[in-house]
């Protein structure tokens, strides 16, 4: 009952761990999918879609793993524009990505500013741009690794911010820094990217300038937050130091405020940027940290990304669907599609219930109900995740709003303000007017006492005419200034002041001559009452003034009622607000809750996960067991069919076999296939040891054609001269034990790492080589093939030339990568004097081929180009080895450069190669010249490409020996603590050496006398045939016997066919 019972607890979680891979496997192909769409070298902006995928990635995984994994592989130092989409792919991944990507991106901060290092090094538009955004990024990354508390997004609240400031002035001091740093790290990036487009609506649309563009909206989210920060850090200062300290501050702020607020301006005057983000408006004129009042007139900049309804239209390369957080399909449908099964118990005593079993159709239909519930909470998920995003931005437009009528009410308490010193004011004018009234009382009273001397006034009736008619002017200019607006109230009360001044001034002369005026108290009388009708006049005019302040008053009482309505308007807007922050509360803890429950389900899938991952372990190291028993086991049957054909050597049965040269030369030559093959399956190996399949049959393949090679090598030196039997054998030999040695190094684990056939392709050259110098000299090519090989040669010859250029070119950025300074000048200076040869030589190639071209439409008449290359076998010999010669001078030069730029090789070997090359050259110039005719334009042509060969030669062997100069430490020669004796001892040592060097030299020269004599009865081609059949003379120096003297040879001239051995390029991949 026990085993019946576990069966279904196996079979579900054997369905549960392959669903995990297979959603593994799935999300792993979509990020690199997304990864290499949205990081390529395109001149385009990055698609969001891409680039969300790659956020969502990261929240399902917790971290930026996989991203990172894959982007380790990108060849970001090769493409500036791949460089400039990584980094911005890298801060949205900051920005929103999830939090645990901050510490998965800093353990890459050495690479990033690698990057950055690079590209600023170059002179290239991107890599200037990178250069920055690298600065930028790891100034991010440091900034938020210090300050934790602070998001990579920057969206905090001030309590946050004052949290992390703290009440420490230095902190504050150090982080109001850090963020300026933070901030000119922003603009210098938005600067640049401005200062490089032109800010028409062209280039902003394009492809070109979006991709440079893209990256701003990034640059702008973080700059809003940021300038934000800066003002509340810097009220604070101005809070606790003195004004004078922090001039340099406010200096900074107010140059990254203008900075800050051109790029605003000219980034919302781009089309780009309207669709796609709304940029905040910055205050005319920074604000006033002087003033602590400022601080309420500051509104926070807010930047709104608006959603897009429309989906985005999709390229025919990317088709495939959003991949949503976790993939519901990929896990139902394998429990839809798995047919029904039958266990070993049933197989055994049949089915229960009659071949009905109920236990696996309820656990099917559980696992159902599981799928479907695990759907409905990744939709409850997405709901929920929806509704916290409009949550928030509902929040951050309430915010804004009550930013906004925070400021509404400052403004109107600076207007309430006015209105009550407009009151105070109106009053005091009150007060000033009643004190008037007083005056013109007492001067009433003076005027009844004045009656009595009414007589005494009569004689000056015409001076108080003359002066009641300057009083009605007066009066009447008064009366307008009282009738004008209330800004000229002030004059008003100027005018009535006069006027009492007046009064005064007529009561002393009325004083003064009471006596002679008294006959006009009567007039003076009706005087004084159109004066009283003036001040009655004058009454109205301040009961005006009063109705005008009761309607101030009224006004005022109105604006505190809007203020009143304002506030609780404010207050209910915050009773909504802690109503929905309670409703988010209530959200966020049922989402919390839904969490646990999600990660006590994860940890259960993740213990069934780490079982199977054990037992995939051990079913893996049982397959690479397996795998490494079948080689070994193929290792052992190579080595004993290697042993065989070494046993053949010493078997005197096998002394009467026999083999041509040519069938060993195929051998050879199918042998080092088949090493080739073996390489590429070790390698293979290595890197898959479950899969041993292609080392297998390349061994097999290579066991059998080194043991063929061995026993042709050894019938084949059976006919062979006694030199070429002895080294051919040996060479048998040293293949077999190097096979061996190969094959003991495959056998174990130890050693498997460090195995290299390089030693047995080694040999295997060198069996070909001797089986090639078997072969018959001269009878290898029939008489009509000459013409076709005549132009094989030549295609060879320049096939090889302009593979020794590639090379070069090869060689040249591989130097430019290791080495600087001297050493690269060095170098550069050889390189491109070889590079400039081979041009030359590619040119005299392509000459001397027109010039033979010319000579036999010129000379065949009515044969044929194969029959005129017959009858003058000798001359096309002569051509067919000049090309040889060339071919393989180049190939010599281009290995012997590759030496020289890694100081493996000798300077003096260029130099050869240098003049061996020339000598080849001139050699191919005189077996085109024998028959050409002399006033051929070609043949002068010909004659200049050889001369210009020379020159380049020459420029070789210069440049060889300055950079040999260069690079070689001489010592200085100090004398000066050596005796008498001492030097005439080191004199006497110093002659010694230089007669030993002499006599080396001699002797060298003489060696190489005797070597090319034997080239030249190598080759086949005794001296004196030279001139038979083609009208070349022979050279002296072939002709001359050698003397015994040690003095230096004559040059002797190249063989004509067959001089040099046709050696296999030189890999290039090392």
């Amino acid at each position: 009952m026990n085993s019946v019972g576990r069966v279904p607890s196996r079979v579900k979680t054997k369905r549960t761990e392959t669903n995990l891979g297979a959603e593994r496997e799935h999300f792993d192909k979509q990020q690199l999918s997304s990864i290499s769409k949205a990081i390529n070298s395109n001149e385009a902006p990055v698609k969001e879609k891409h680039a969300r995928r790659i956020i969502l990635g990261t929240h399902r995984e917790k971290g930026a793993f996989t991203f990172w994994s894959y982007a380790l592989g990108l060849p970001l130092s090769r493409n500036s524009i791949l460089s400039w989409k990584f980094c911005h792919v890298l801060h949205k991944v900051l920005r929103d990505g999830h939090h645990n990507s901050l510490q998965d991106c800093m353990r890459h901060h050495s690479s990033i500013v690698e990057m950055g290092q690079l590209w600023g090094n170059l002179h290239d538009k991107y890599g200037q741009l990178v250069a920055l955004y690298s600065k930028l990024l790891c100034t991010k990354m440091e900034f938020h690794m210090k300050h934790s508390e602070i998001r990579s997004n920057l969206e905090v609240t001030d309590e946050v911010l004052e949290r992390v400031a703290g009440t420490d002035v230095n902190n504050v001091f150090q982080l109001t820094v850090k963020v300026f740093d933070y901030l000119d790290a922003e603009l210098r990036l938005a600067e640049t990217v401005i200062r490089q487009l032109n800010t028409s609506i062209a280039i902003s649309t394009t492809t070109s300038g979006q991709c440079r563009l893209s990256p701003l909206i990034q640059v702008i989210q973080d700059c809003s937050h940021l300038y934000h920060f800066t003002v509340k850090l810097l009220f604070k200062l101005h809070a606790c130091l003195p004004a004078d300290t922090l001039q340099g501050h406010r200096d900074r702020f107010h140059d990254q405020f203008h900075s800050l607020k051109t790029f605003f301006n000219k980034a919302r005057d781009m089309l780009y940027f309207k669709r796609l983000i709304q940029i905040p408006k910055l205050p005319e004129s920074p604000p006033n940290f002087l003033h602590a009042a400022s601080l309420a007139k500051h509104a926070r900049p807010v930047v709104v990304i608006p959603d897009e309804d429309e989906p985005e239209q999709q390229d025919d390369d990317d088709d495939d669907d959003p991949e949503p957080l976790i993939n519901v399909s990929d896990v139902t449908m394998p429990s839809m599609m798995v047919p029904q099964r039958f266990d070993i118990f049933d197989q055994t005593f049949g089915p229960a219930n009659g071949g009905f079993d109920d236990r696996n159709i309820q656990i099917e239909n559980l696992q159902q109900d599981l799928e479907l519930l695990r759907a409905d909470l990744e939709r409850v998920k997405g709901e929920a995740q929806r509704y916290v995003t409009q949550l928030k931005s509902q929040i951050n437009s309430l915010e804004a709003e009550l930013e906004e009528q925070r400021v509404q009410k400052q403004h109107a308490l600076v207007e309430n303000e006015q209105l009550r010193m407009e009151l105070e004011a109106t009053r005091r004018r009150n007060a000033e007017h009643e004190s008037v009234q007083a005056t013109f009382g007492e001067a009433e009273t003076r005027a009844q006492a004045t009656e009595q001397r009414y007589t005494k006034l009569k004689e000056k009736h015409t001076e108080l005419v003359s002066s009641h008619a300057e009083l009605l002017r007066k009066s009447a200019d008064t009366v307008k200034m009282l009738s004008a607006t209330q800004q000229t109230q002030e004059e008003v009360v100027r005018t009535k002041q006069q006027l009492a001044f007046e009064v005064e001034r007529i009561k002393l002369d009325a004083d003064m001559k009471l006596e002679e005026q008294k006959f006009e108290m009567k007039k003076l009388k009706r005087d004084f009452e159109e004066k009283r009708a003036e001040v009655e006049h004058v009454n109205g005019t301040l009961q005006h003034n009063e109705k005008v302040g009761e309607q101030l008053t009224s006004s005022m009482l109105a604006l505190q009622a809007e203020k009143e309505r304002l506030m609780r308007s404010a207050s209910e807007k915050e009773v909504e607000l802690s109503f929905l922050s309670q409703a988010a509360q209530l959200q966020q803890s049922t989402l919390q809750q839904e969490r646990e429950r999600s990660t006590r389900e994860m940890g259960e899938l993740q213990g069934k996960l780490q079982e199977k991952s054990r037992r995939e372990v051990q079913l893996q190291q049982k397959l690479l067991d397996e795998q490494f028993s079948l080689l070994q086991g193929t290792v052992s049957e190579a080595e004993s069919i290697i042993q065989d054909a070494v046993a053949k050597l010493d078997d005197p049965l096998h002394i009467r076999c026999t083999s041509s040269p040519d069938y060993l030369v195929s051998r050879a030559e199918a042998t080092l296939g088949s090493i080739d093959k073996l390489k590429k399956g070790h390698s293979d190996y290595l890197t898959n040891m479950g899969d041993a399949g292609g080392l297998l049959r390349a061994l097999t393949h290579f066991s059998h054609l080194a043991a063929d090679t061995i026993i042709n090598g050894s019938a084949t030196a059976h006919l062979a001269p006694t030199d070429h039997s002895d080294r051919l054998t040996e060479n048998c030999r040293g293949c077999a034990t190097q096979s061996l040695q190969f094959l003991k190094d495959l056998k174990s684990k130890a050693s498997l790492q460090r195995a290299d056939p390089a030693s047995i392709r080694i040999v295997v050259q060198k069996i070909l080589r001797l089986g090639e110098e078997l072969r018959p000299k001269g009878m290898d090519v029939r008489q009509d093939e000459l013409g076709d090989l005549v132009d094989k040669e030549m295609a060879t010859t320049s096939a090889a030339i302009e593979e020794a250029v590639r090379r070069i070119d090869e060689m040249m950025n591989q130097a430019r990568m290791d080495t600087s300074g001297v050493k690269l000048e060095v170098n550069e200076r050889i390189l491109y004097s070889c590079t400039d040869l081979m041009k030359a030589i590619h040119l005299l190639v392509l000459t001397s081929t027109d010039l033979q071209k010319e000579i036999v439409e010129g000379g065949r008449g009515a044969a044929t180009i194969k029959e005129f290359y017959a009858r003058n076998s000798r001359w096309t010999e002569g051509l067919i080895s000049a090309s040889k010669a060339v071919g393989w001078g180049a190939t010599q030069m281009v290995e012997s450069a590759d030496k020289v730029v890694l100081h493996t090789g000798k300077y003096e070997e260029l130099i050869v190669c240098s003049h061996e090359i020339a000598a080849s050259t001139a050699q191919l110039v005189a077996s085109s010249k024998v028959k050409a005719d002399r006033n051929s334009t070609k043949l002068t042509a010909l004659q200049q490409a050889s001369r210009h060969v020379n020159e380049m030669a020459a420029n070789v062997v210069a440049s060889t020996k300055t950079g040999q100069e260069h690079l070689e430490d001489k010592d200085t020669m100090d004398f000066s603590g050596m005796s008498l004796i001492k030097l005439k001892m080191e004199e006497i040592e110093s002659q010694v050496k230089v007669l030993e060097l002499e006599n080396q030299l001699g002797n060298e020269r003489l060696r190489l006398g005797e070597l090319r004599k034997k080239h030249y009865d190598i080759a086949g081609v005794p001296a004196a045939d030279l001139s038979e059949g083609n009208g070349l003379a022979p050279s002296p120096a072939a002709v001359a016997p050698s003397s015994p003297k040690p003095s230096k040879p004559s040059v002797m001239m190249k063989p004509a066919l067959a001089q040099k051995p046709n050696l296999p390029p030189k890999n290039m991949f090392r």
